[in-house]
């Protein structure tokens, strides 16, 4: 019996990723004047405020306010009509040192034995149903706000677009859980107020599903742009008129959107959030190494999905154990059991070899903070900063390493795969 699936996305202009997105400026900021900077922030934006809180133990120090700022205006809260823009918003920071209880537990003599920043489990997961080994409705939710975002930057087909954004995709699987074809697409944009409630609404209508749509289906394989057809359901700002949105209409918090970041409901979750976290807090180190690991299983041809978990104790360097799930999909006469024998023989999971394979002390944040911290494309790029006394730093950053298939070889060798 065919069934459905539906996973959600929200823009950078949503508040919960704004403030995503001030955490990981901080992460960011702190990591490219002092690597070894242990950080954990928190922001709290709501109608032109923003409050920054958290612990942190550096040897740089850094203007969080400005750092806000840029960010709130990168992002296109630029307006006073938006109610929180980066030029007027207040920006209270409660930003302390590090408690060294915690410290201790991390920090050793030999950074091999570093301990894991909290205890907890992480999972990372994989499919080939698509080309970046992601879940189809969670990848096509977020390219519907990537291109909206674009849309609205570019301020020529459509003109009266504002920051937040949500979308949601619904997809029909077969009973061999392959996608059939997408049954619904739920968008909603916050907008000017352009016209008459029922005039602005056709129009938003009309141009999300003539223009937006369109230019999304070009960027797709085609055996994904043959999903689409003229039965989907289109539910555009279906609760009405979208301006009032943003800080200003829903109180942000770094963290929320979890599932959002990871995969969309597939898989599964341990339940703590990225940004705002330095890598030796396994919350996010250790998400994006069994991210890692899943992705290379799948692309070396092992199976065809995977979740895998690792857990820890706080201040151990050794994880309690990694758990494997094919979902009966290996392709080879093996027990998940002794896939996961394997792959902790192949990948050392301890916090400090995590954070070497995958270069996790660069400042490489703020782009994860919205759309996603997996499927991303790994590539290198140039980023600069500046201190305080206006001494910049350019830095080469190679983004979303875990992302990079460089262990299919080591994966078919050690399963002897041909």
């Amino acid at each position: 019996m065919p069934y459905l699936f539906t996973s959600e996305s929200v823009s950078e202009g949503h508040p919960d990723k704004v403030a995503d997105q001030i955490s990981d400026a901080l992460i960011d900021n702190f990591l490219a004047f002092d690597p070894e900077s242990k950080v954990a922030c928190e922001t709290l934006v709501t109608t032109g405020q923003v409050v920054l809180a958290g612990e942190v133990k550096s040897n740089t120090y850094l203007d969080v306010q400005k750092i806000a700022r840029d960010t709130i205006n990168k992002i296109g809260y630029t307006k006073s009509a938006y109610m929180f823009d980066g030029n007027s918003c207040g920006v209270f920071s409660a930003i302390h040192e590090q408690s060294e209880e915690i410290n201790r537990g991390v920090d050793r003599a030999s950074k091999e034995e570093q301990g894991a920043g909290d205890q907890g489990m992480m999972f990372g997961y994989a499919t080939n149903e698509t080309e970046n080994y992601m879940p189809l409705a969670l990848d096509l939710s977020h390219r519907i706000l990537k291109e909206l975002a674009e849309l609205r930057r570019e301020n020529k087909d459509i003109t009266y677009l504002r920051p937040d954004s949500k979308s949601q995709v619904t997809i029909e699987y077969s009973d061999d859980n392959v996608p059939q074809r997408i049954d619904a697409i739920v968008v909603s944009t916050q907008h000017d107020e352009f016209d008459a409630d029922e005039v602005m609404l056709a129009k938003i209508r009309k141009d999300i599903i003539e223009i937006l749509i369109p230019r999304v289906i070009a960027k797709l394989p085609e055996h994904i742009q043959e999903l689409f057809n003229d039965d989907i359901t289109y539910h555009i700002n279906p609760t009405g008129k979208f301006v009032i949105g943003g800080p200003h209409g829903d109180t942000g918090l770094t963290g929320r959107k979890i599932i959002v970041d990871t995969y969309g409901g597939k898989g599964a979750h341990g339940g703590g959030a990225f940004s705002g976290k330095d890598p030796s807090k396994v919350d996010r180190s250790a998400a994006y190494a069994t991210r890692h690991i899943a992705k290379n299983l799948v692309a070396a041809g092992l199976c065809d999905q995977i979740l895998v978990q690792v857990s820890y104790a706080i201040g151990v360097a050794k994880p309690m154990g990694i758990f494997v799930d094919t979902y009966g999909t290996c392709h080879f006469n093996l027990t998940d059991g002794e896939i996961a024998k394997t792959v902790e023989k192949l990948f050392d999971m301890r916090p400090a070899f995590i954070e070497e394979r995958l270069k996790l002390r660069q400042p490489m944040y703020s782009e994860t903070a919205a759309y996603g911290h997996m499927g991303r494309q790994n590539e290198v790029v140039t980023k600069s900063f500046e201190q305080p006394n206006g001494e910049p730093i350019t830095l080469d950053v190679e983004l979303f390493t875990w992302e990079k298939l460089d262990y299919v070889d080591k994966v078919k060798a050690a399963f002897e795969i041909v």
